[in-house]
């Protein structure tokens, strides 16, 4: 056995070789590897996916040590999707790994070619472009997977998968959904990672550059600051890897 076939030695004793065929051709897209998502990639590659593109405009700061698999003392300031593809370049050398790095809306939608791909994992931050992205993913032949809110949860065992419009206790699916209802709604059923606990921030708030990520409140209304909430690994990383699960399980469904 190769070095590389070695890696996948257990995946393999459970799925199965075909399923582990099957698992290293299907091409699958991943937009945004900040806390859910540079699990989810992670998880991927570990599981045996080699075609992989990872999409995220930004670049790792301070504040994302506590929670981004690729954020450490040494990555700070280098673009994520370069610093993440190099961690999984670690884990297995043979994986086809694009990473772009910039911003998913509705201008540069068609650049992604999404029609090419088998799986499209959404794990961005801003409401609106979510909520393109859904509306076009779904349109799409590919399975489409959906991050809701990580942040402000601390439980792990009240993280779960429900179709979009069964998730209840998230604020973010509430305000996707008035979205949805005001316009075009998803051409597909879709499967979403969320969690119905809603803590509350208690420690002071510390500025960065990070703090456009939080457009979600300020998408919603304008008028309002903008608002960083705080967020755990444990949950983040759980978000990740049932993304990634999602995908696997669907692989060895077929």
């Amino acid at each position: 056995m190769s070095e590389i076939n070695g890696i996948f030695d257990r995946a393999e004793r459970l799925l199965g070789e075909e399923a582990m065929v099957h698992i290293g051709k299907v091409r699958i897209i991943l937009f945004g590897v900040g806390g859910v998502g540079s699990w989810c990639a992670e998880g991927l590659i570990r599981m045996g996916v080699r075609q992989l593109t990872i999409v995220d405009a930004d670049r790792v700061c301070e504040t994302n040590i506590n929670r981004q698999l690729m954020a450490t003392t040494k990555t700070i300031g280098e673009l994520k999707v370069e610093a993440l593809k190099s961690r999984l370049l670690d884990i297995n050398p043979e994986a086809d790994i694009t990473a772009i790095a910039g911003v998913y809306n509705e201008d540069t939608s068609a650049s992604f070619q999404l029609d090419t791909y088998d799986y499209i994992i959404d794990a961005i931050d801003s409401l609106k472009y979510k909520v393109h992205l859904i509306r076009t993913a779904a349109r799409t032949k590919a399975k489409l997977y959906s991050s809701m809110g990580a942040a402000l949860k601390m439980d792990p065992t009240r993280i779960k998968v429900a179709e979009f419009w069964k998730v209840k206790g998230c604020p973010l699916a509430a305000a996707l959904r008035r979205k949805m209802k005001e316009g075009e709604r998803p051409a597909k059923k879709f499967l979403c990672v969320y969690s119905d606990e809603l803590l509350e921030n208690k420690g002071s708030v510390y500025e960065t550059d990070e703090s456009k990520k939080s457009a979600l409140l300020k998408e919603e209304n304008p008028s309002k600051k903008a608002q960083i909430n705080g967020t755990l690994v444990h949950i983040t990383a759980i978000f990740g890897f049932t993304l990634a699960g999602l995908v696997v399980q669907d692989i060895c469904k077929e």
